[in-house]
């Protein structure tokens, strides 16, 4: 005989927040009727212990259905999943755009670090520079800004790039402080 797994309360009650505290076969609610989870894919065909596999259903509907396939999507599962679908879509687009935004970012970076060496022939801006403080300057001023700090600290310290690291912060946080009050 197969064991039985076990829904957490938590997870009936999210399942039953999801479907409105409504059986999902014949729309009716607590306390006419006593609530249970049901399986939409029978877990004797296949069907997997899944939140998205999971319906409210009403003892009595449930017991009626027993371990038959829905041919049809209930309206209100028909409606979660429709919002579901939304929702990936939305995450997909979201995810497009952030490695848009982390490419465009990456090549502001690289751009502002082949400025330095061309002041510093001989240099480079460590990994962790570029991405702790220079990503930073570069979300939080305009690229033109950016290196326009950068060509200030290194007029100002031409020969020495060990000076004209944190001179080039220093004129970035300056220009920071004067257009954002949380860093004041």
């Amino acid at each position: 005989m197969e064991q039985r797994k076990t829904i957490s309360k938590k997870l009936r009650f999210e399942i039953f927040k999801r479907d409105g505290f409504q059986c999902a076969y014949c729309g009716q609610s607590p306390p006419i009727v006593v609530l249970e989870v049901d399986h939409i894919e029978p877990k004797s065909k296949g069907g997997q212990d899944h939140i998205n596999n999971y319906i409210t259903a009403c003892f009595d509907c449930n017991r009626g259905k027993k371990n038959i396939p829905l041919d049809k999507i209930a309206p209100q599962l028909q409606q979660n999943l429709e919002v579901l679908r939304e929702k990936e879509e939305q995450l997909k687009e979201y995810r497009k755009f952030v490695v848009k935004i982390e490419k465009r970012i990456n090549g502001d970076i690289d751009e502002i670090n082949n400025l330095y060496n061309q002041y510093y022939p001989k240099y480079e801006f460590t990994d962790h520079f570029k991405q702790a403080s220079v990503k930073k300057f570069i979300q939080l001023l305009p690229l033109h800004e950016v290196k326009e700090s950068l060509i200030i600290a290194a007029t100002k310290h031409p020969l020495n790039a060990d000076k004209a690291i944190p001179y080039f912060c220093g004129v970035c946080w300056n220009k920071i402080k004067g257009r954002d009050s949380r860093y004041k």
